[in-house]
């Protein structure tokens, strides 16, 4: 199996301490990615090495979080570790951008929680990342929707590639148990024209936060300054 690396982490499973593995590869080459370096792979490993991270990190963590690049690529090697995961008491989340309905369907029975990327208004996919793929991400969406799995849908909020009028749009066309708006930040992304992008303030998103709650069930911004925080 191809990786990026693995950490231990309080912030990508809210209220759990978890082992995060990023898998390699991504179909996808949205301009503002963050983790720009595994799009194309990572580091070749055994299945076996992930197991022993597993198994030396039992000590310290809840959970098990799959990320990447886009985990679903290599959907039989996180479907091994996901077994292994919940037989050992842990629970299990996985980040996905939507692009494989059937394999996360596959595996939705091991999994506690996934976190969907929704990028931009379904019908403006392509515009903005290039790739149609908003059929699949609706899929996606609702293989979560129709089994007990919790739903987090998330769109990075990046200024001049969305807008408000986009959020809202997102807002009124899905249906998930968390919508969060997360901070675009200028650290690291694919295409370098973003860099000098503004980055939204905390009190700019919480804005359109409010805007938004009408709509859904619960609304959070992420932030680096402030982290997680539910808009009430």
């Amino acid at each position: 199996m191809i990786i990026g690396d693995t950490i231990i982490s309080s912030l990508e499973f809210p209220g759990n301490l978890s082992l995060v593995i990023f898998m390699g590869g991504c179909i996808l080459k949205c301009p503002y990615c963050h983790n720009p370096e595994i799009i194309d792979g990572g580091k070749s490993v055994k299945r076996d090495e992930i197991i022993e991270k597993i198994e030396n990190s039992m000590e310290f963590i809840d959970s098990i979080v799959i990320t990447g690049g886009e985990p679903l690529i290599q959907h039989e090697d996180i479907k091994y570790i996901l077994k292994y995961s919940k037989e050992k008491g842990l629970k299990t989340k996985l980040d996905t951008n939507g692009c494989f309905p059937d394999e996360l369907r596959d595996i939705l029975s091991l999994l506690d929680y996934v976190a969907l990327d929704i990028k931009a208004p379904f019908n403006k996919y392509e515009e903005i990342i290039g790739s149609a793929i908003e059929d699949k991400v609706r899929k996606s969406m609702e293989v979560c929707m129709d089994n007990d799995v919790c739903l987090e849908c998330r769109t990075t909020y990046v200024p001049y590639l969305l807008n408000k009028d986009d959020i809202i749009e997102i807002a009124k066309s899905i249906d998930p148990d968390i919508y969060t708006i997360q901070q675009f930040r200028d650290k690291k992304v694919l295409d370098e024209k973003l860099y000098g992008t503004p980055i939204p303030s905390r009190e700019e998103l919480k804005k359109i936060a409010d805007t938004i709650k009408p709509f859904l069930k619960k609304v959070k911004i992420k932030t680096a300054e402030f982290g997680d925080e539910i808009i009430k």
